[in-house]
């Protein structure tokens, strides 16, 4: 039931108008950028918690680039016809940065984590 909820969300379906999906999938990259961000900002530390929000960067991250081109290829019309497209297209760089992020959350951490010498 939840992979559906999100497709019907993607595509506009549950609840408004098209924008729905766009705001979905725009919310859910910012937080993956917001985690990754964090992420990073914890391997100064080397703390596991650091690998965990790498982790769930890339998770989240992905999903919301998921949810943006779901939205994009299941759109119709152009931009500023309230459908959401462009929100959509904002969306990907945003899951992606989060994606790019964990990636460089989780790099780092196997770097600290590795014995000097």
């Amino acid at each position: 039931m939840g992979v559906s909820v999100l497709i019907a969300a993607a595509e506009g379906g549950i609840i408004g108008d098209g924008r729905t999906g766009a705001n979905l999938a725009l919310g859910v990259g910012l937080l993956g950028l917001v985690i990754g961000w964090l992420a990073v900002a914890r391997t100064g530390g080397r703390t596991g918690s650091a690998r965990t929000g790498g982790r769930s960067a890339i998770a989240v991250g992905a999903v919301g680039t998921g949810l943006a081109v779901l939205h994009l290829v299941t759109s119709s019309g152009g931009p500023g016809t309230g459908n959401g497209l462009v929100g959509a297209i904002v969306a990907v760089p945003l899951g992606l940065g989060g994606v790019f992020l964990g990636r460089r959350a989780l790099t780092r951490f196997r770097r600290a984590d590795q014995p000097a010498g």
